[in-house]
């Protein structure tokens, strides 16, 4: 395997792990990056994409492993357990009715450089907005999110499918914000509520073109999904402990300060775009 394509690799998954679970948008930097460096237009990049988003989520899975494991044993008996799982199908469903009969058009005329450019600005001004005037919290804790606010915060979720560049983390976090929710209840319930929209549409993409990985590309594809898996297991953590004491405006500033400046690119017709 050739050493440049396992830095790749590696890169890709840095930048998967990083910006899955903030509110900064991975779909968005993977499109530029993959521009940049030309990795477009084939199945197996696809793939290899979908792998590294599995790697990030596992990375979800695996710190709240007991919380999940106790969901599942539990939610015949315990009304705590039973509503998490009532409220992700809620906050998962506009996702599905939505994003399934619309993502090849989206895809087509909406993953491309320029609109994520727009959507990392627009987006980085949603949450200045929703930081200065969101009413004060009134659910400090995943488990007394009621079914009505999961509701809306999958509303919420379904702006990042239809905009690439929007983050679906900050779409649902900042719609967790605004519905109510602390920073870090509104963090928590993104992340579950990642579980099963990511996993669910993983699989569905990977069902048709699994049968193009071939045995040379497994090296290539275990080192971008165990950096993706390592580096998000670290942002996590940090963000929690960030969002306990601090708001998320630093992101926002470094989406509004990052687009403006591939923008600038943009007119400048740098390549890539």
């Amino acid at each position: 395997m050739d050493i440049i394509l396992l830095l790749k690799a590696a890169l890709f998954g840095i930048v998967e792990g990083v910006t899955e679970c903030i509110p900064v948008s991975s779909t968005g930097h993977l499109i530029l990056v993959q521009n940049w460096l030309g990795f477009t237009g084939s199945k197996i990049v696809d793939a290899f994409l979908i792998f590294i988003q599995l790697g990030a989520i596992l990375a979800v899975v695996w710190l709240y492993r007991e919380k999940l494991f106790s969901v599942a044993l539990t939610w015949h008996r315990d009304k705590t357990a039973r509503q998490l799982i009532f409220n992700l199908i809620l906050g998962t469903l506009p996702a599905v009715v939505i994003g399934l009969p619309t993502e090849k058009w989206i895809e087509a005329h909406f993953f491309k450089p320029l609109p994520v450019v727009l959507a990392l600005i627009a987006g980085g001004v949603a949450i200045l907005m929703v930081e200065r005037w969101r009413k004060k919290s009134t659910v400090d804790s995943v488990d007394a999110i009621s079914l009505r606010t999961a509701l809306m915060i999958g509303i919420f979720q379904v702006l990042s499918i239809l905009f690439p560049g929007v983050s679906r983390s900050g779409a649902t976090i900042m719609g967790g914000m605004a519905v109510g929710l602390s920073r870090v209840a509104a963090t928590e319930f993104s992340f579950f509520l990642a579980i099963p929209a990511m996993f669910g549409a993983s699989i569905l993409k990977l069902a048709g073109i699994l049968n193009i990985i071939t045995m040379a590309d497994i090296p290539f594809f275990f080192v971008g999904f165990l950096v993706s898996f390592i580096v998000a297991l670290l942002v996590i953590k940090g963000l929690l402990a960030f969002v306990s004491h601090k708001s998320f405006a630093v992101f926002a500033w470094y989406r509004i300060a990052f687009g403006v400046f591939l923008l600038v690119l943009y007119r400048m017709g740098a390549a890539g775009f």
